[in-house]
């Protein structure tokens, strides 16, 4: 590694509003109550703000197609914006970003925005992407993931009992989040005998589409205690891209994917981590679906691979486990607006850092965890939190 950044940013402030059928909020407006909750947070005015990152996937009806998104909706003008967009990682690289350009030098402080409107649109879900007849039409992301789940389990002998373990540890955590979209517990019952949306993949196997907004506030380390005590400090942050046509490559196993592998492994090296399942207190992890969940367990190196089962088989990734994954319900739970996620997972770490998890808080964690996973697993971005 050329350059490590470790522990020359800390996190000062975050904010995240209430994920949900936000009908009732535009898109400038959930930007601002997110981004003001983590001025708040900082106690930082918006004028101290040098520089911003937004993070928005999927631009509709004339919001977050550009950097004047946040820069009208917060009157942060005159300030360089940029807009990122790296399919469901964009909230998480927005947040490197941010990072990278405070580490060097260039800002004192920075705003890091992830927000996402889906519920207004005319069309359900996210838009397909692409002109090939046969590798477009009538997909979609269950659909995609189903392919790697499919033969993840033909191989390792996963059932969807256990999956089904996932959604009920999920939904719990999500139950006690008063900002989570879904607020229910779940039995093992309901999981499995919901409607099938593509196999192996029930209706409670899949996160569901969300309207929401989160913000982080980074600054240089040294300067973190002008703002508060309990920063928290960037320890690494990883990003890798793989190709975006996995099923044309002959060396695809769909068992994991490896852009979560390598970056994971850059993360790693840059916080000095040689044993994450020993290292990492607790983790936000990328639970689209509920195998990914597992198959993140692996490709993290929270688990060998193909024996991720054993951690939610053994309750090692509930709230009271050794190493909790999703305490915040997880994209399962608390809804998945993609530019917003990994910003939103970045709050959650934060939080539970701070010790200010509530009915959800883990057992003195010094160490967190956030990780995204995009396209059809050809993204992913990694960052590493500790306390100083």
């Amino acid at each position: 590694m050329a350059h490590s950044i470790k522990d020359q940013v800390a996190v000062i402030g975050v904010g995240c509003i209430k994920f949900g059928d936000n009908f009732d909020q535009g898109y400038e407006e959930m930007a601002v109550e997110a981004a003001f909750a983590a001025f708040n947070d900082a106690k930082i005015t918006p004028e101290e703000i040098d520089a911003a990152w937004l993070g928005t996937y999927s631009p509709a009806q004339g919001h977050g197609k550009a950097a004047v998104s946040l820069g009208d909706a917060l009157r942060l003008y005159n300030k360089p914006i940029s807009r990122v967009e790296n399919f469901c990682a964009t909230g998480t690289d927005a947040f490197r970003h941010a990072v990278l350009a405070v580490a060097s030098g260039m800002y004192d402080t920075a705003l890091v925005l992830g927000v996402e409107k889906y519920k207004d649109r005319p069309g359900r879900g996210l838009a397909r992407e692409g002109v090939h007849p046969y590798h477009n039409d009538g997909s979609t992301a269950p659909g995609l993931f189903a392919l790697a789940a499919t033969r993840y389990m033909h191989t390792f002998g996963l059932t969807r009992e256990t999956l089904a373990k996932v959604s009920v540890k999920n939904h719990y955590n999500g139950s006690l989040n008063p900002k989570a979209h879904i607020q229910r517990k779940v039995t093992p019952e309901e999981v499995l005998t919901a409607p099938i949306v593509a196999y192996p993949f029930g209706l409670f196997d899949c996160c569901p589409t969300t309207d929401g907004a989160a913000a982080a506030i980074v600054c240089r380390a040294d300067l973190a205690k002008k703002y508060r005590d309990d920063y928290i400090l960037v320890k690494g942050v990883g990003l890798s891209v793989t190709s975006g046509r996995p099923f044309m490559d002959p060396t695809y196993d769909y068992l994991g994917f490896r852009a979560t592998q390598h970056a994971s492994a850059q993360a790693y090296a840059m916080a000095g981590i040689t044993n994450p399942s020993k290292e990492i207190d607790v983790a936000e992890v990328h639970d689209c679906f509920t195998w990914t969940e597992i198959t993140n367990y692996e490709d993290l190196g929270f688990a060998k691979k193909g024996e991720g089962a054993k951690l939610i088989e053994e309750g090692r990734t509930a709230l009271t486990g050794d190493i909790p994954i999703n305490p915040s319900g997880g994209l399962k739970s608390f809804g998945h607006p993609i530019g917003a996620s990994g910003v939103r997972m970045v709050y959650e770490i934060v939080s539970q850092l701070r010790g200010q998890g509530g009915p959800r808080q883990v057992k003195d964690p010094k160490l967190g965890l956030v990780h995204n996973v995009g396209g059809p697993g050809a993204v992913s971005c990694v960052a590493i939190l500790g306390q100083p």
